[in-house]
């Protein structure tokens, strides 16, 4: 249903391929517009982004470690360093597959 479609980057002028695979996440996201950077110049962008974001303070609510998030924390809402997050994300996915499987 999809083809593979050359596109040209409005930051470098380069051309990319936007793939049937791609195309086919847009839709299923209810995408409609068609990428205009290439991935060189997203993942810049998304650096640059991420450069400029202000850090909050925050202590972890499962190990305590100090750390930085990129939100404002809320008090009784639960925040989490990187590795705890990553840990509470594989729980939850592990716990989701497991209902899924019965």
């Amino acid at each position: 249903m999809y083809e593979d479609e050359k596109l040209v980057c409005e930051d470098c002028g380069c051309e990319f391929v936007f793939t049937a695979g791609e195309q086919e996440f847009y839709a299923e996201k209810g995408l409609v517009n068609k990428p205009k950077r290439c991935n060189e110049c997203r993942k810049a962008r998304r650096k640059l982004h991420r450069r400029s974001r202000k850090m909050h303070d925050a202590v972890c609510s499962k190990c305590g470690a100090q750390t930085q998030v990129p939100f404002k924390p809320v008090p009784g809402k639960e925040v989490y360093c990187k590795e705890c997050f990553k840990l509470v994300n594989e729980e939850a996915q592990a716990e989701t597959e497991t209902i899924s499987a019965e």
